[in-house]
């Protein structure tokens, strides 16, 4: 028997994935967690812009045009979190963005590796 079990489940990270035109395609448990009060999983199949104000709805829609990555930090409830938009592609052509919410502490390390 297939596990069903996916191993963004339990991520502690919401993942939010859309389209080339912006329609939210899926959403792990921690994403459905997060946008509860605005659906959670009915979120499926609607427009990502449409859940976005100004001027954030403006930059979403930018990030869409120009395909390319897009990361920042922000703090909501008193937890800081790193929000990384990145571009995915199918057969090397645009197919949407997946945006990555990933919780950090108020102290994160940095190293220099080179």
């Amino acid at each position: 028997m297939a596990d069903s079990h996916h191993w963004t489940d339990e991520l502690r990270a919401a993942i939010t994935v859309t389209d080339d035109e912006g329609t939210i395609i899926g959403l792990n448990a921690r994403a459905i967690e997060t946008f509860a009060a605005d659906g959670g999983a009915a979120l499926i199949g609607s427009s990502v812009f449409d859940c976005h104000p100004e001027p954030a709805r403006t930059r979403t829609v930018e990030l869409y045009e120009r395909q390319q990555p897009n990361h920042y930090t922000i703090a909501k409830n008193g937890q800081r979190k790193m929000i990384h938009q990145m571009p995915w592609y199918r057969d090397g052509v645009f197919a949407g963005i997946v945006e990555l919410s990933v919780p950090i502490p108020d102290e994160l390390p940095h190293f220099d590796r080179g």
